[in-house]
């Protein structure tokens, strides 16, 4: 079965397809670079003539630069920012993203290598273990205001602007009063200091040291939430629908 699928940048001349995806097994390797010798041949004079080469290992590849003097950043589409850069001569970089983009820089353009790693593995527990269940790493109820509020911070970056400004308290609460018609200024900023409590970026009011003052709080909030996917775009839906009152909101 296939676990890698490479989309050539629109100028490339694959000899099997122009127009198709190109799907590698595990083990299987494809090269690109300007030469006609290349799996992918991509026809533009700022390109190497042996460029580079993708690897497909299993669930995630691998990407060998070989430019003399040109950086590739791989970057991921959905991750608000989110690459890695593979310095010239690298060999075998393990690449971990699902959604990825090689960036080529040829002369002034930017050439783009989609790469799509659709193939999951996941762990299939044979029988129950003895002991006290793993405590969950972040508690975050979905269907509390404070939710809400976080995902109103992470929208921006999560929509394709990966640096974009985050918004304000008062855009926050325009942008939640359709679904929280009592959202203000206060009822948010309660929220957004209780999410640095609930996140752990700040100690608990049953402590007696209140801890360093968090500067950037709402910076901090988002960069937490994006790295370890608390809010991801399907979670957006919550910013549509009305928001219920309960324990944890205010």
């Amino acid at each position: 079965m296939y676990s890698i699928i490479v989309v050539p940048p629109p100028s490339s001349q694959d000899e099997r397809d122009r127009t198709a995806q190109i799907r590698l097994a595990p083990g299987e390797r494809l090269t690109f670079g300007r030469g006609a010798g290349n799996d992918v041949v991509i026809a533009h004079d700022g390109v190497s003539r042996r460029a580079g080469e993708i690897a497909a290992q299993g669930a995630f590849w691998i990407l060998s630069n070989l430019s003399r003097d040109q950086t590739y950043v791989v970057e991921n589409p959905e991750g608000a920012g989110e690459h890695i850069k593979v310095a010239p001569g690298r060999l075998d970089a393990p690449v971990p993203f699902e959604f990825s983009r090689i960036v080529l820089p040829a002369a002034g353009d930017l050439l783009p290598v989609d790469v799509w790693a659709p193939r999951h593995d996941h762990l299939r527990p044979e029988g129950g273990l003895d002991g006290v269940t793993t405590a969950p790493a972040f508690s975050l109820d979905r269907s509390k205001r404070y939710y809400a509020v976080l995902a109103a911070l992470c929208e921006p970056r999560l929509r394709g602007e990966p640096h974009a400004p985050l918004p304000t308290v008062d855009q926050v609460v325009e942008r939640l009063q359709p679904g929280w018609p009592a959202a203000s200024r206060t009822s948010v900023q309660w929220n957004i200091d209780y999410l640095a409590v609930k996140l752990r970026l700040k100690p608990g009011p049953e402590t007696a040291d209140s801890g360093p003052r968090l500067n950037g709080k709402k910076e901090s909030l988002v960069s937490l939430a994006l790295r370890f996917d608390l809010v991801r775009e399907d979670d957006l839906a919550v910013l549509a629908a009305a928001v219920p009152g309960g324990a944890g909101n205010r």
